[in-house]
């Protein structure tokens, strides 16, 4: 039976249930389990978290000793961005390389066997697909975690993704709404916007989230992102017109909606994580991501405090507060429910449930994924090569803990392979020296996107032309190299994929 600390009273449970925290270490802290006793309904699952599906399944239980219908939350989208594989790469591929692949029962199943894993380690909400068109090549924050830039394929695996998890018991939360694809700002840093008219944005970033909908995703995610056509005063975390009117009332979603991270400096530089936090529960939103870099009961406490205050002053209706705490109790009454009430659902995620999956879908979507450019004739590699990796920094969805490129599963190939990462200006020239005589295979994120790292596969290339090219991000530069493979995703372990 869930426990509730007697003599808490409504409002601060309310205010704890509405609260989706972060916290350090692979055991639950005193701090986080007297807060679930208290009313705390959630928490966030972070790589810090995670050591091995056993450790996380022995966390998961001691959350749930103390509360048993807790919702567990992680952001495991598969691919770039990986909690239960932080630390070796994710088995699965990301959304551009299903989307590159375009195989709506591959994804559905794909999501399945991910979700089935989560489930298996007690996880019951994911807060994914990433739904976001990614219509701007520039984008430095989305990428390969979209299914693509056309709308329509992007719906559709969106779609199927959201079907395939939520047929193991594990509830989507389709993000980034309105849609994030079309921005050129990481709104951990800073505020993006789309200057899209409101008939673009109809077509192209609604479309996505509408099919999600109808697959009946259990949550939706929320940008901060500022779209003038629909808000010119506030991004859509903390807007009313854009959670309430246009979500709620004219898309006719009625599920919860769960803020992006609120201390990531898109809200928290303007508004700070109090204050944005009040004006996202008025706004319409139902849960507060926080943790990702905050992650103390410090920061529960000023969370909760704050609504409690807004509340008192009437600066947020109570009742408001009341129906954002139910629709997270509603979805962990769902997430309880398990596997047979997913079926029971009539959104579609009966079939997938009844269907076989394979536990090594991801490695053949990953196949399935790559694609072959350059020369007809090109000379395997028979020695052990120098994998050059030049490497962007990585965005904080990412994290910089988790490997990519391909030289680890090089090493276990062609022992001997020795590897480096390179930036800058000096990179290309960098990387010959440190090659010397050995074949070279130049791993490279979004060419692009980086003028340092073309000019450096370039100085690579005239040297040694026969170095092998792979591009891990977005394919949108033309293959260069006698071979370039060409990847819709990174994959920490390429012969796996």
């Amino acid at each position: 039976m869930t426990t509730i600390a007697s003599g808490t009273d409504t409002l601060t449970r309310d205010a704890l249930t509405v609260l989706q925290p972060g916290f350090p270490g692979t055991t639950a802290p005193d701090w986080l389990l007297r807060r679930l006793g208290e009313g705390l309904a959630s928490v966030g699952l972070f790589g810090r978290n995670i050591a091995s599906p056993e450790q996380l399944a022995s966390l998961t239980a001691q959350l749930r000793a103390e509360r048993d219908d807790v919702l567990v939350a992680i952001d495991e989208e598969g691919g770039d961005v990986t909690r239960l594989e932080v630390r070796t790469g994710s088995s699965f591929p990301g959304n551009h390389a299903l989307g590159a692949v375009d195989d709506v029962a591959l994804t559905l199943e794909v999501a399945a066997e991910l979700g089935r894993r989560l489930a298996e380690c007690g996880v019951n909400l994911n807060w994914a697909p990433s739904a976001d068109v990614n219509s701007n090549p520039a984008n430095p924050v989305i990428g390969v975690r979209s299914f693509g830039a056309d709308p329509a394929l992007v719906a559709r695996h969106t779609a199927a993704y959201v079907t395939g998890l939520q047929s193991a018991g594990v509830a989507a939360c389709t993000k980034h709404f309105p849609g994030h694809g079309d921005t050129a700002v990481d709104s951990h840093h800073a505020l993006p916007r789309i200057d899209a008219d409101p008939a673009v944005l109809g077509e192209r970033e609604l479309a996505p989230f509408r099919a999600a909908i109808a697959a009946g995703t259990r949550a939706v995610m929320s940008a901060h992102i500022l779209v003038p056509a629909l808000d010119p005063a506030r991004p859509a975390t903390l807007s009313p017109r854009i959670l309430t009117t246009l979500l709620r009332e004219e898309l006719g979603y009625d599920g919860l909606i769960v803020t992006d991270g609120m201390e990531m400096q898109a809200v928290a530089a303007t508004y700070g994580i109090e204050r944005g936090s009040v004006l996202a529960i008025a706004a319409g939103a139902d849960a507060i991501c926080v943790g990702g870099g905050l992650a103390d009961d410090q920061t529960v406490r000023r969370l909760r405090d704050a609504l409690i205050t807004a509340v008192r002053t009437g600066e947020l209706p109570e009742q408001r507060l009341a129906d954002a705490a139910e629709r997270v109790r509603e979805l962990a009454r769902w997430t309880a429910q398990g596997r047979t009430a997913a079926v029971g659902t009539g959104d579609g995620a009966g079939q997938a449930g009844r269907s076989a999956v394979r536990a090594d879908v991801g490695l053949i979507a990953a196949r399935r994924a790559l694609r072959l450019t350059g020369e007809a004739v090109f000379t395997p590699l028979t020695d052990p090569p120098y994998v050059a990796a030049l490497t962007p920094v990585a965005n904080f969805a990412v994290g910089d803990e988790t490997p990519w490129g391909v030289a680890a599963e090089l090493v276990r190939l062609l022992p001997g392979t020795e590897t480096d990462s390179f930036a800058g200006a000096d990179a290309g020239h960098a990387a010959l020296v440190a090659a010397g005589e050995r074949r070279i295979v130049a791993v490279v994120r979004d060419e692009h996107r980086h003028p340092w790292m073309a000019a450096a596969l370039g100085t690579l290339l005239a040297a040694r032309p026969d170095t092998v090219v792979v591009e891990m991000g977005v394919p949108q530069a033309p293959p260069r190299g006698p071979a370039g493979a060409l990847r819709r995703t990174r994959a920490a372990r390429p012969a796996r994929g």
